[in-house]
């Protein structure tokens, strides 16, 4: 199997345009190197301003890879000029049908999970990253800041890193029929990102990588104590018909797990 680094979505500022792993790598983000990948496949990675990919593939897209996400980031960009509740508003936001599809996606999700659209331009970008660039690679996996979308026929492990300055211990499982699929993670003690709870690590699974990222940040928020950790498998599993297969919660020594969350030790 190849593992995979799940961690909690990190926001990083001030970086643009270099498409080399040597060339950009955060201190929190360590956890990239401990990427496997099989023969046939290489690893990159691409940053574009905030964006910051990593890559796996069967060949070098980098460059292709940057181009289109300084397209979505120009959309992105541009709607929120316009509309800047769209970037600033903590609940959803009603956008109108003409707006680009990376908009669309965005606040598609954070209406079903109740949250703001920006919680899931993490997960919307990797996953159209890869429907984008599907015919030039079988093999795909686009991590960005912790949030995975993943095109695949073999067996992989996401590893999970409640700690990113520790090994990861415990992956979750993802079969080669199980494709494609999508990991994203929250955390109120990692990384840059806003979470209104006090969870370690909640990660969610689902195909849709937009409601996958937008529910990690919604669970994560409602984990004020370790004793709200059921509150966050109950809500996962209300939300399975929209798409969410399983989640991974920690919070306080305690972790919780529902649905199609197979572990591994790694």
């Amino acid at each position: 199997m190849t593992y995979t680094g799940v961690i909690a979505n990190e926001f990083e500022r001030g970086y643009s345009s270099p498409m080399k792993e040597s060339v950009y790598l955060s201190p929190l983000r360590h956890y990239r190197q401990q990427y496997t990948r099989h023969a046939g496949e290489q690893a990159f990675q691409v940053v574009v301003e905030e964006t910051d990919l990593h890559v796996t593939a069967c060949s070098d897209l980098s460059a292709e890879i940057s181009r289109y996400v300084s397209v979505l980031r120009g959309q992105l960009k541009s709607y929120m000029l316009l509309h800047p509740e769209f970037r600033d508003s903590y609940v959803p936001v009603a956008v109108p049908d003409t707006a680009a599809r990376v908009v669309q996606r965005m606040a598609d999700a954070a209406a079903i999970a109740g949250v703001g659209p920006m919680a899931a331009v993490a997960g919307t970008i990797s996953q159209m990253v890869c429907e984008e660039f599907a015919a030039l690679s079988s093999e795909l996996i686009v991590e960005n800041g912790g949030d995975v979308y993943m095109l695949s026929s073999r067996d992989r492990i996401a590893g999970l890193l409640p700690d990113p300055h520790s090994q990861a211990t415990v992956g979750i499982v993802i079969h080669g029929t199980d494709f494609p699929v999508s990991i994203c993670a929250s955390s109120a003690t990692i990384g840059h990102s806003l979470s209104l709870g006090k969870g370690e690590l909640v990660a969610v699974r689902s195909r849709d990588g937009s409601l996958a990222d937008a529910c990690a940040t919604a669970f994560c928020n409602l984990l004020k104590s370790p004793d709200a950790i059921e509150r966050v498998t109950e809500n996962a599993a209300a939300l399975e018909a929209q798409g969410i297969e399983g989640v991974f919660a920690q919070c306080g020594g305690r972790i919780a797990i529902w649905g199609k969350m197979e572990l591994a030790v790694v």
